[in-house]
């Protein structure tokens, strides 16, 4: 099939399927004479993993280890568990944060009078030196 039959199929946009190819998620798929990819149910069956891993918010990383995971049929079910409880730690710490941002939004956004006049606490907190916000951290 086609990348625009594979993508239909899979639920992945055809500009995704070349970006998994290009960063190594999917091989590369085979070529027919006229030059176009070719994919099977086989490649569709991992960018159907891949779109589901990455909608739980796995970062690429993770994708390509679970990925690995998925093709060993040998794997101990201990290595999937613990990159599972690793990313739920990592969910709740970024709520944590959204939760801390959100509070301190909220407060500055309760003292904003939100009228015609100019003066603005929440633009003044903006430009103070000091941090009164939290600020999330990256992910990996």
């Amino acid at each position: 099939m086609n990348i625009g039959e594979a993508s239909e199929r899979s639920g992945v946009s055809a500009k995704m399927i070349r970006y998994y190819e290009s960063v190594g998620l999917l091989p590369s798929a085979a070529r027919r004479t006229n030059g176009y990819r070719d994919y099977g149910d086989q490649e569709v069956a991992v960018l159907q993993f891949v779109r589901r891993t990455r909608n739980l918010g796995f970062s690429l990383e993770e994708v390509s280890t679970l990925l690995a995971l998925w093709s060993d049929k040998k794997r101990p079910s201990r290595e999937v568990k613990r990159l599972a409880e690793a990313h739920i730690a990592d969910l709740e710490r970024r709520i944590r944060e959204m939760r801390a941002v959100m509070k301190t939004l909220r407060g500055l956004a309760q003292h904003c009078h939100g009228d015609e006049r100019s003066d603005c606490p929440i633009l003044d907190d903006l430009a103070a030196p000091r941090r009164t916000t939290v600020r999330p951290t990256k992910r990996r």
